[in-house]
């Protein structure tokens, strides 16, 4: 088995990146900075999902601020992520935070609540910090994708700048997330993944399973120069516990994941 996933193992890919000269932006300085960019530039937006165990966001944080890097937090407002001691701290480390919303599945696809929750909770986040992007949280259990208030409404309208999905060139940058525990998990992700250019970056053999390979192809010099890199930080721990435990778990999750994927795609062959 290989031991990945955790906090030694996150440090030594940012401490690869920063061999290699990549310069890191949260998602913020970004939106703010892009036309500022150079095409040659090495470049990573470094955006974290905090889903569940904000403790662990911490960690991740902390690490960061001693290797001089800042990156972009988004919150939930479920419990296990939403702990306003955690989301200060990370504040107070110098980093982004912002909102990881999910307001088409909390109030089951009804767009005028979901907009009013959506603005009670960007107000709530700004407590901690300028609050100027957002990031869907994908809810694979719910049918509801929560992009889909944005057919509706508009995001600009309330202060905000950017939302990944929506402010990125995927044509510019390569995305990779650890959804599934992996960091090629296309099989198991249902709405975090950037499907009209994952076939190139396949095809150009751009797939990586576990950080050390990730780590090799920076080495090598292969690794595309712009990218946007998302970790779930309840994934990364030193904690052996923890870690076999999130293991477990997360396998138990891919499975079901994957059955919610083969479904969706019957009844769109029966329509």
């Amino acid at each position: 088995m290989v031991i990945d996933f955790t906090l030694n193992a996150y440090k030594a890919l940012l401490q690869n990146l920063q061999k290699s000269a990549y310069v890191f932006f949260t998602f913020e300085e970004y939106c703010t900075q892009k036309s500022k960019c150079k095409a040659e530039q090495k470049l990573v937006i470094l955006r974290h999902d905090v889903d569940l165990k904000s403790e662990n966001s911490l960690q991740t944080a902390k690490i960061e601020n001693q290797l001089g890097i800042k990156a972009t937090y988004y919150f939930r407002v479920i419990p296990d992520s939403n702990k306003p001691d955690i989301i200060k701290s990370v504040a107070d480390l110098g980093h982004e935070i912002g909102y990881h919303y999910e307001d088409m599945s909390l109030y089951n696809g009804d767009a005028e609540k979901a907009i009013k929750h959506f603005e009670k909770q960007i107000q709530y986040f700004r407590q901690f910090y300028p609050v100027k992007t957002i990031c869907m949280h994908g809810a694979p259990q719910s049918k509801y994708d929560s992009k889909d208030l944005w057919k509706k409404y508009d995001y600009h309208d309330f202060g905000i700048i950017g939302e990944p999905y929506f402010d990125t060139d995927f044509s510019d940058f390569f995305y990779i997330t650890d959804t599934g525990r992996m960091w090629d998990g296309y099989n198991v992700s249902v709405r975090d993944k950037i499907p009209v250019h994952q076939d190139r970056w396949i095809n150009q053999g751009l797939v990586y399973h576990h950080t050390k390979d990730i780590c090799k192809a920076i080495d090598s010099g292969t690794f595309p120069k712009r990218l946007m890199i998302t970790t779930h930080p309840q994934r990364w721990t030193n904690n052996k516990i923890e870690w076999m435990k999130e293991l477990l778990f997360q396998n138990v999750k891919n499975v079901i994941k994957f059955l919610i994927k083969r479904m969706k795609k019957k009844l769109l062959r029966k329509h």
